[in-house]
């Protein structure tokens, strides 16, 4: 919407500054970022208003971390609909509407949000830590990448980049067509990513610490895809309509932040599954866009790693009947072995750091 702005640039030479994705970008940031902290306190009393509190888990498989977390029992969850609202806004402010991409992202935060709303609603009404069954929550994702799918290869300009597969340190496309592999491998993506945030959801302000790093990282990566010549320096593929995503990530950075003021130790609200696979998928589909996937596993490391624990230990547990970890995700394995929540969260957004910018780096390793 500001974009448009730029238009009067010859009556006042201020208005220029409308035209630049930075000046944009860092606006967003400041706007969502304000617009989580003044209606924050409005959601979290709404939200309890509404007895919208989070169920512990009390199984007898994890007695002890229930004790550990007994005192958020009734904690207001569904706080994401807070990032979500404020991601939107700052993005229809500050990003030109007339991108494709800057929608898509949009459109996949707000479904996956409204898949997440569901499944926390059932939590919260039936009392237990079960909503949507697995298999359902799957269906909707996959569902999702069929839609980003058809969007992609229903455009001659985007459906051979869509096509194509980078690797890291790689120049060129590993693979130049993937051909109808294109939609399993956007559904791994956007799966993946989805449930790995939703996964490492699971301490005060983990998830949102570990978003915000990425998101700038993808900031970056999408401003290098959607300039030409950076893409052509750093040999990246070049998007025309990626670059507006720098915009809609800041957004993401600015309401993370946010929300971190309200979500860190002891957590005045949650995030829940409304906010944690809308922002998993939302940065799935970033980095479709930019043409980024397979380095999300470097810049997402921490969202990985925990899904990879999940991962490892259901199948050490069916295979051997052994455990690999006291419990998975790897976050409470640390804090039943001693470790303080807040060390724990610490450490892991430090290792969040350390990914964003190894992952930045492959980009002159090529």
């Amino acid at each position: 919407m500001m974009y448009y702005l730029h238009r009067l640039s010859d009556q006042f030479i201020g208005f220029n500054v409308f035209f630049y994705v930075t000046f944009r970008a860092v606006a967003a940031a400041v706007t969502a970022f304000l617009v989580t902290l003044i209606f924050g306190n409005f959601v979290i009393r709404s939200l309890i208003a509404l007895k919208l509190g989070q169920p512990i888990r009390a199984a007898a498989e994890v007695h002890r971390l229930a004790e550990l977390h007994g005192g958020k029992q009734g904690t207001p969850t569904m706080g994401g609909v807070l990032v979500i609202g404020a991601v939107f806004v700052s993005s229809l402010i500050w990003a030109r509407l007339d991108n494709r991409f800057v929608w898509l992202v949009l459109f996949s935060m707000i479904y996956l949000g409204a898949l997440g709303f569901a499944d926390d609603y059932l939590k919260i009404t039936k009392k237990k830590s079960d909503g949507i069954s697995g298999r359902l929550k799957l269906i909707f994702q996959i569902a999702l990448a069929g839609i980003i799918t058809a969007v992609f290869l229903s455009s001659p300009l985007l459906e051979v980049q869509a096509r194509s597969l980078y690797v890291p340190f790689f120049k060129a496309p590993v693979i130049a067509n993937m051909s109808w592999f294109t939609f399993v491998f956007f559904a791994l993506v956007i799966v993946g990513s989805s449930n790995a945030v939703n996964l490492t959801d699971g301490l005060d302000g983990l998830a949102i610490g570990c978003t915000i790093t990425v998101a700038f990282g993808y900031a970056l990566l999408s401003y290098a895809a959607g300039n030409f010549r950076i893409a052509e320096y750093l040999q990246v593929p070049f998007y025309p309509f990626a670059g507006e995503l720098t915009v809609v990530c800041s957004a993401l950075v600015g309401a993370g932040l946010g929300f971190l003021w309200f979500n860190c130790h002891p957590a005045k609200v949650f995030m829940g599954d409304t906010g944690s696979l809308a922002i998993g998928g939302m940065i799935g589909v970033v980095a479709i866009c930019c043409k980024q996937e397979l380095l999300l596993i470097v810049v997402g490391g921490v969202f990985v790693i925990e899904a990879v624990s999940v991962i490892l230990q259901v199948m050490s547990f069916k295979l051997t009947g052994r455990r690999i970890f006291v419990m998975s995700p790897l976050h409470h394995h640390f804090e039943l072995t001693g470790w303080k929540e807040n060390t724990v969260i610490v450490r892991f957004w430090i290792l969040s750091i350390i990914f964003v910018l190894l992952g930045l780096a492959t980009l002159k390793l090529r």
